[in-house]
């Protein structure tokens, strides 16, 4: 079981309120990711969880059961770092075995919970190196095999792949999804990379300034955004949001549309200049500026468009995906 339940947690730091009351439910099984920008309160939620911080006030129910004095050790939680935090004279398997060898697990159920945990992240092939000879990757993954097993009731991941680059980024996001699916394990995982949020989540929670701004499923987040700050931060490249004029004549103060809601069009109502044109393979990102619109926007095509700068273009917004947001930037159903 791993049901994960805030009620009411705060935090502050002399009077400095960084995390305001919140509520908020992890259900068993679920990956949640934490995603924000830098400074939101995201890894500081997470520390709460994990005990690692003291809550101010409030209550951190793990399966039911108040934990908010219960120490981290004693809360059945494994945490992964952004940093390895790997012993460097050890090998792959005394690494994982450390958290084992604290508790005094015997050695036949160390072994057992090793070569699960290796055949389960392929570090078999890798338990006799020592950290200085594996990759990136390899060592994240061992610092996510000791994890493994301790057989927490929920794994939290603090920015694990940060260190990595683009390449290994991409297959450790895969690795740990399908990882989640192997185990049916609760995962709680903090990133400031909305793509990963969209790409891993079971549930997201977006947060700014210590305030979850909304909680849904990737699709809830990327189709309802309930205010501006989450249209502007969910989807990649960003929502475009346009005042004025032509937010008025919708009815709103602003409105939003996505760079893939918009065809490059003879029927266009918006005309523009393309500025820059970034030519990806499958897609082309047009950034087009204009008056009608008040600034720039971003487009995304198909890949074998072949506008370039300075071209003219006519662009026609699809009718329904027009989302209208009122003067406190929230949404207008």
């Amino acid at each position: 079981m791993g049901q994960i339940t805030l009620e009411r947690v705060s935090k502050s730091f002399g009077h400095t309120e960084v995390i305001p009351p919140l509520d908020l439910t992890i259900e068993d099984g679920e990956f949640c990711v934490f995603v924000g920008p830098s400074g939101c309160g995201k890894s500081t939620l997470l520390r709460l969880i994990a005990g690692l911080d003291d809550i101010t006030s409030g209550a951190v129910l793990i399966d039911g059961q108040d934990a908010s004095d219960v120490p981290p050790a004693k809360r059945g939680l494994a945490m992964v770092f952004q940093s390895y935090a790997l012993y460097p004279h050890m090998s792959v398997r005394k690494n994982i075995a450390f958290p084992m060898r604290m508790a005094r697990i015997p050695q036949d159920e160390q072994n057992r919970r090793i070569e699960a945990a290796a055949k389960a992240l392929n570090l078999t092939d890798y338990l006799d190196r020592r950290p200085g000879q594996l990759s990136g990757g390899q060592r994240q993954r061992v610092a996510i095999g000791r994890a493994i097993v301790r057989e927490p009731s929920a794994f939290l991941f603090d920015e694990p792949l940060s260190n990595l680059d683009a390449a290994l980024r991409v297959g450790m996001r895969l690795e740990i999804s399908e990882l989640h699916e192997r185990l049916r394990a609760t995962m709680i995982y903090v990133t400031h990379d909305q793509v990963e949020a969209m790409t891993m989540a079971d549930k997201i929670v977006v947060l700014r300034a210590g305030h979850i701004e909304q909680v849904g499923s990737p699709l809830e987040l990327y189709r309802t955004p309930r205010n501006l700050f989450v249209a502007g931060f969910i989807g990649s490249p960003k929502m475009n949001l346009i005042g004025g004029n032509e937010a008025a004549r919708h009815d709103a103060h602003t409105i939003g549309i996505r760079p893939e809601h918009i065809d490059v069009s003879e029927d266009g109502c918006w005309q523009g200049t393309v500025g820059v044109a970034e030519h990806l393979g499958s897609d082309t990102f047009l950034h087009v500026h204009g008056t009608g619109f008040g600034g720039t926007l971003t487009v995304r095509t198909t890949g074998e468009v072949t506008l370039a700068h300075g071209d003219t273009v006519r662009l026609l917004p699809r009718a329904g995906r027009i989302h209208r947001f009122d003067a406190s930037g929230l949404r207008i159903v």
